[in-house]
């Protein structure tokens, strides 16, 4: 019979294997020597660290980077990272995940992956509508490009509100069901027309993605929901039957789910109505994405966030450039403008085109990693369930 202290050291091994408490029951090298499937636990241990320090970087970051499109791209990078992880162990060991229990945590975790490679293309359709507002904002930016006059004419006023109108189209169209700011502030914009060409200047401002389409009823909130929904904990008794290999899957299941929740949050999408779902608190990683997750649904909360079309921090910066741009055109009624009023919109047009800049390669970048994204999950579907098939053969 094996004494109180070796029984301790096993347990405290099987333990960490499983990724339960980070900082508890750390295996020493000695025990996992001693353990025939010693390598296996190294994997799973690792890979569960992995996933906490990961997030745990991105759960530290300042509140002036959290929900930028840097700090976004620092999470679709965490999930490359142990997406790649994650396909290691499901290839390497496809003969235990062929068999009960696991083949059916498998299937339900590609099945899963489906609903994301739908999702990341809803959400590379709507970075392409915050290109496109930002298009619009370049115009009122170059509409009172000073280099060819020192005093500012009515006719740019002009061509910066026309700008703003179509814009104001262009987001009334894209997001008239949010109650956005912009619904609002389409009656600042002039006189609107009415009839048919009404109807025919919406058709030409409003700009649609070619990239992807789906039906009015798809919604990317359900989909989450749905994916949320079918993530259990596995029992301990699946846990202990399969070395860990259960709490592999899961993980995996639940940092995609995660991931895109964030994005969806972060970028206009169809139907993006942010929900709450529960972080499980057995896992080395789970105060990590607590910490995410409440993050994420406090700034949602925010009064001047509630109705915005994404929580990405540079949306938020077009809405207050939009704003000002707004209210300096509107208070400009009698030309030429005083020398103050002239500061003011230059001021204007300076905040304007740093939030252009920002967005402009950043906007790139997270399309790229988003593509980047959508391959990897669709390989490791396809891989693993091509080498799940040979070994259930």
């Amino acid at each position: 019979m094996p004494s109180t202290s070796s029984s301790s050291k096993s347990f405290g091994a099987f333990r960490s294997a499983l990724g339960f408490g980070a900082d508890q029951n750390r295996v020493h090298f000695e025990d996992v020597n001693s353990n025939p499937k010693s390598q296996l636990n190294r994997e799973l241990e690792r890979f569960q660290e992995l996933v906490s320090s990961q997030f745990h970087v991105l759960s530290d970051s300042s509140t002036d980077e959290f929900l930028s499109i840097e700090w976004m791209s620092k999470l679709l990078d965490a999930f490359i990272t142990c997406q790649d992880d994650f396909k290691l162990i499901l290839l390497n060991n496809a003969d235990a995940f062929s068999k009960p229990p696991l083949d059916k945590q498998v299937t339900e975790f590609f099945d899963r992956s489906i609903k994301a490679l739908d999702i990341c293309n809803a959400v590379r359709d709507g970075i392409e509508k915050v290109r496109l507002w930002r298009k619009h904002l370049e115009i009122v930016s170059i509409a009172f490009d000073s280099k060819q006059r020192n005093v500012m004419s009515e006719g740019q006023f002009r061509r910066a509100r026309k700008s703003l109108t179509d814009l104001a189209i262009v987001m009334l169209d894209d997001h008239k069901e949010t109650g956005s700011i912009f619904s609002n502030r389409n009656r600042s914009f002039g006189r609107p027309n009415k009839g048919k060409d009404s109807n025919h200047q919406r058709k030409q401002g409003h700009a649609k993605s070619l990239s992807w389409s789906v039906s009015n009823s798809w919604s990317a909130s359900k989909q989450l929901q749905s994916m949320a929904n079918s993530l259990v904990p596995p029992r301990m008794g699946e846990i202990s039957q399969h070395n860990g290999l259960a709490n592999c899957v899961f993980t995996m299941g639940f940092v995609l789910m995660f991931v895109l929740w964030t994005v969806v949050a972060a970028i206009p999408c169809q139907d993006r109505g942010l929900f709450n779902f529960s972080v499980p608190k057995q896992f080395s990683w789970s105060n990590a994405l607590w910490l995410l997750h409440t993050r994420v649904m406090d700034e949602s909360k925010k009064r001047e966030r509630k109705n915005s079309p994404g929580l990405l921090k540079e949306i938020y910066m077009m809405e207050k450039s939009i704003n000002l741009m707004s209210d300096l055109i509107d208070s400009a009624q009698q030309f030429p403008l005083t020398e103050e009023q002239q500061k003011e919109v230059k001021d204007g047009v300076h905040e304007l085109n740093l939030v252009c800049s920002s967005c402009k390669n950043g906007l790139d970048t997270l399309d790229r990693q988003l593509r980047e994204v959508f391959r990897k999950i669709m390989h490791c579907r396809t891989e693993g369930l091509g080498t799940l098939s040979v070994a259930q053969s």
